[in-house]
């Protein structure tokens, strides 16, 4: 046998033989203020004791819950992490953790008739993920554009409007962000949805017409203009109509100084043209 053939040997061995003393490890994920279930669905009708042990990751090793009808027919549990929190099923060896908090997080092994059996369970007790909020972040030398961030170490996922599931970049000093270019259309959104073992959050939808000071406005616009318009047409003919009376009033004014200045002459030739008219008359007739 080569030396190399001998050394990936011994290291499959070793494998081997650690993986046969820690035994299958299965994890459970458990929230805060939840409840978990794990252990053994099926035991020997010949089961005479049962105990659960728990190991922390800085503590020592203590007993969960114990059940020895021999010396108590009741169960016990003497730990008071696990007071009034943890029930134990005699007939399938499985634990119950109510109330939980970090402090049950650890390794827990089964005793059954005082012999630990191989399959451990390895508890993971996380608080529910916080509901995000989007952070929105301008790009000075791209008004088209702005970046979007979620900030929190937990697993994000970033979604549009239209269901995709869109790739985030990392950011410092925790969490991801993605940049959004303008689409033309006000009512495209995104989301940022936190995500561990034991709940998931989605933030409220960023609009693109809260992202980009134009699209908020067109519809604005839209009204506004032609109200406007039609405010300077109506301005317009008010003036236009005052001025054209002006200048009517102003030549009636003028037509009737004339007419009164023509008058008093009118009458006098007209008075003058019947006095000759009568003194021709009267000579005639001494004639």
């Amino acid at each position: 046998m080569t030396p190399l053939k001998y050394l990936t040997t011994l290291i499959c061995f070793v494998f081997i033989a650690i993986r046969a003393a820690s035994g299958e490890v299965r994890n459970e994920f458990g929230e805060v203020g939840g409840e978990v279930s794990f252990g053994s669905t099926s035991l020997n009708p010949s089961v005479s004791s049962i105990i659960w042990k728990h190991r922390s990751s800085t503590g020592p090793v203590v007993k969960a819950i114990e059940w020895d009808p021999a010396e108590d027919p009741d169960v016990s549990i003497p730990n008071p992490r696990f007071k009034d929190i943890t029930t134990l099923n005699e007939k399938t060896g499985e634990i119950t953790i109510t109330n939980l908090t970090v402090e049950h997080s650890g390794f827990y092994t089964i005793d059954i008739n005082s012999k630990e059996q191989e399959q451990r369970f390895s508890l993971t007790v996380m608080a529910p993920v916080p509901k995000p909020v989007i952070k929105i972040e301008k790009i000075e030398m791209n008004p088209n554009a702005v970046n979007l961030k979620c900030e929190y170490n937990e697993t994000i996922i970033w979604k549009n409007s239209a269901g995709e599931t869109l790739k985030g970049s990392p950011h410092t000093p925790k969490g991801e962000l993605i940049t959004a270019e303008k689409k033309g259309n006000p009512d495209v959104f995104y989301t940022c949805t936190l995500k561990n073992a034991v709940s998931e959050s989605t933030s409220d939808p960023v609009y693109e017409r809260d992202l980009f000071e134009e699209s908020g406005l067109w519809w604005i616009a839209l009204i506004v203009i032609p109200v406007l318009i039609l405010a300077l047409f109506v301005l317009l003919y008010k003036f236009w109509t005052k001025s054209h009376r002006k200048q009517y009033n102003l030549a009636s004014e003028g037509n009737k100084m004339k007419e009164d200045a023509v008058s008093p002459v009118s009458m006098s030739l007209i008075t003058d043209q019947k006095n000759v008219y009568k003194n021709g008359i009267s000579d005639a007739t001494q004639r």
